[in-house]
């Protein structure tokens, strides 16, 4: 299922899974063998039995949807999300290395509702054993947030909460408060990003309207024809007090957030120090990013989205079809514009990129890209595989 020679993709479908009723909407992960020859196409309903189910010799597999079989009260019968599924409408995707733990960004209830986040095993289930039973494997709107957890039972040290829809995610590695505990982030459609703190809870770690949102002033996508996200990506490697920064795509305004972070121990959560910004004429509705080269020196804390060391990264380009890959400081180092038979892609749109998971025997650069793109006609999807450069 998490082969690395597998690839995971998101969708806006169950397959044909029944729904969990109230609590969101469709939405999966599907873990596909990229390594046949010709088209894949993926049956519309191939998973209505339930379950991890699999079709076309186990070329395409079920990981997770938002189906009864996958709630978090499977694992985690007490939690406060217990009815929430792992996966509704995902729109940001972390693949932690050392854990082997699949950590989604959603919009289950659209951009304007209340967003989820989670954090998955290999089975598709939220969490089993988490740190804390009140959360399980689901962070959900307000509902996990530091002082609603009650073991243990603490104020927030930065007011926040998953607001609005989430539309991308990152791992920063072990909390600040020497608990030794993952902490990831997730930005929400409004501009905010939030902390999870996998014993102790969410906090907030900026506020709304730090990013460029995607939501417009009546509340929908400022784009409607295709949903958009952020990509978000985190660098380790930086000089004192920063101890993270965070490289968050802001789609409309054509720039890439840098987010810089202090936090060191005993201090309880990360914080904010300052945000720049990166522009270029080549960033043209950016909605995705993605490390040319992960870390592999702090492999255990490393994910999909954290930066080696002066790693370059990619960026998707929805406004062109474009990918570019640039430097840290913002320099251009080459644009490629996607084409399938040396045909540009002009009535579909780039929706994201999408790295491998990679064991420790595969941690060099990857030698394909692989980028999603949906018809905002239809809303049919697909993934296109291309060389690296």
């Amino acid at each position: 299922m998490l082969d690395p020679a597998r690839i995971l993709v998101g969708s806006t479908s169950n397959f044909g899974a029944s729904r969990a009723v109230g609590f969101g909407a469709q939405g999966s992960f599907l873990s596909i063998d990229p390594s046949g020859s010709g088209v894949l196409k993926v049956p519309s309903d191939f998973a209505t039995g339930g379950g991890q189910a699999s079709a076309l010799k186990g070329a395409v597999q079920m990981f997770s949807a938002n189906s009864p079989d996958f709630l978090n009260q499977f694992n985690n019968p007490n939690a406060l999300t217990k009815q929430y599924a792992a996966v509704s409408n995902p729109l940001g995707l972390s693949n932690n290395n050392g854990f082997g733990r699949i950590w989604p960004a959603n919009s289950p209830f659209g951009l304007d509702g209340i967003g989820s986040s989670s954090i998955v095993d290999p089975t598709g289930l939220p969490l089993a054993k988490p740190p804390n039973p009140d959360i399980g494997g689901v962070y959900v709107g307000n509902k996990t947030n530091r002082n609603a957890v009650t073991t243990p039972s603490q104020p927030q040290v930065i007011p926040g909460g998953l607001n609005r829809g989430a539309v991308g995610t990152a791992l920063l590695g072990p909390s600040p408060d020497g608990t030794c505990k993952a902490v990831f982030v997730a930005a929400t459609a409004d501009g905010a990003i939030v902390q999870e703190h996998t014993l102790k809870g969410l906090d907030g770690l900026v506020p709304a309207g730090t990013i460029c949102p995607i939501l417009g002033s009546d509340g929908n996508a400022q784009d409607e024809a295709v949903q958009p996200r952020f990509g978000v990506i985190m660098n380790p490697y930086t000089e004192p007090p920063v101890v993270r920064q965070l490289f968050v795509s802001e789609p409309f305004d054509d720039t890439i957030a840098v987010v810089n972070l202090t936090g060191t121990p005993p201090t309880a959560v990360f914080h904010l120090q300052s945000v720049t910004r990166i522009t270029s004429p080549a960033l043209n509705l950016p909605v995705d990013l993605t490390p040319v080269k992960r870390d592999k020196d702090n492999f255990n804390w490393a994910s999909n989205t954290t930066l080696d060391e002066g790693s370059e990264f990619y960026v998707a380009n929805q406004g062109d079809n474009t990918i570019v890959r640039m430097l840290q400081n913002g320099t251009v180092v080459a644009i490629r514009q996607v084409t399938v038979n040396g045909i540009p892609l002009n009535n579909v749109v780039l929706n994201g990129e999408l790295p491998r998971l990679r064991t420790p025997r595969t941690r060099t650069l990857p030698s394909t890209i692989y980028a999603t793109y949906v018809d905002p006609n239809t809303n049919q999807g697909g993934v296109l595989a291309m060389p690296a450069f």
